[in-house]
């Protein structure tokens, strides 16, 4: 199990500890980042995740490049989630510069887990950065984060432009894949009403079902989403 060292209460070092092999990281003589690095490649997913959450809870801004960099191959969706706490737990001046780059990597889980961690961050200036090719991305996990994350920061004026490039999607894929894009349309709010009642009147069943769907939830929050779809189809 991955720990902070006693010595490190001071501020002075951190150790890490993995199948047996103890890392100690000091801070004056030795590189914590490097440390850490070998920390997140340890076999057992619980140590990986132990050096993610001793990394935030201890940030130091040479650990930003080293969470980045496992965001984009760590295997385990609990670890990938405890890397995105530890960067959310980092200065946004570093942690955001260091994101924006990996929305071009040509690894998918690269470019999900950013989106995913800058919608944490909640910084406004990752709203330029979402481009109609992360929008449209072939792979469904870049696709629903990008969704996500656009809809979280994008401001006022921008809402509606992006709720026509999401409604491009109604009725497409499998019924997760719908209803990752009913849930980044709803955060948009009335600005999604004009193209939703537009794709409502489409000759296209699959698209007009999903737009009459979102729109129920739309009006009432607190409908069940399966009913919803339901009640659309029998429309």
């Amino acid at each position: 199990m991955w720990h902070l060292a006693a010595g490190d209460r001071g501020g002075h070092s951190t150790s890490f500890r993995a199948a047996g092999v103890e890392w100690t990281a000091m801070t004056d003589e030795n590189r914590p980042a490097d440390r850490l690095r070998a920390a997140l490649t340890a076999p057992d997913a619980s140590s990986r995740l132990q050096a993610a959450m001793t990394a935030g809870t201890r940030p130091a801004d040479e650990y930003a490049p080293v969470l980045v960099a496992r965001c984009a191959v760590e295997p385990d969706f609990g670890v990938r989630e405890m890397l995105t706490w530890a960067l959310t737990r980092h200065d946004p001046a570093v942690t955001v510069d260091l994101l924006l780059p990996e929305l071009e990597s040509e690894t998918p889980q690269a470019r999900s887990q950013a989106l995913h961690t800058l919608s944490k961050v909640g910084d406004p200036r990752a709203f330029r950065a979402i481009t109609p090719a992360l929008l449209h991305d072939e792979h469904p996990a870049v696709a629903h984060a990008a969704w996500r994350t656009a809809a979280r920061l994008a401001p006022e004026p921008e809402r509606p432009a992006l709720a026509r490039q999401l409604a491009e999607h109604l009725g497409e894929r499998d019924r997760p894949d719908q209803r990752a894009l009913t849930r980044a349309l709803l955060m948009l709010g009335d600005a999604a009403g004009p193209v939703l009642e537009a794709a409502a009147r489409s000759e296209e069943d699959p698209r007009r079902f999903h737009a009459l769907a979102t729109l129920r939830l739309l009006a009432d929050p607190d409908e069940d989403v399966e009913e919803a779809f339901a009640r659309a189809r029998r429309s």
